[in-house]
């Protein structure tokens, strides 16, 4: 079984949230802007290697 890309994005973000309510001065702003077009990436490769076969 595979995650989906969306459960890693939002397991993601929730770390970086998290890591900012433990003190971490991260500008998750800044972040989110610099590295939206690896999760554009990171979707578009699992839906290349998705599974197509059908199941029954």
């Amino acid at each position: 079984m595979r995650p989906s890309a969306a459960g890693i994005v939002l397991v993601v973000v929730g770390i970086l949230f998290l890591l900012r309510n433990f003190g971490f001065d991260l500008h998750i702003g800044r972040l989110l802007t610099t590295w939206w077009p690896l999760i554009l990436i990171v979707v578009g490769i699992s839906m290349l290697f998705r599974d197509r076969s059908p199941r029954g």
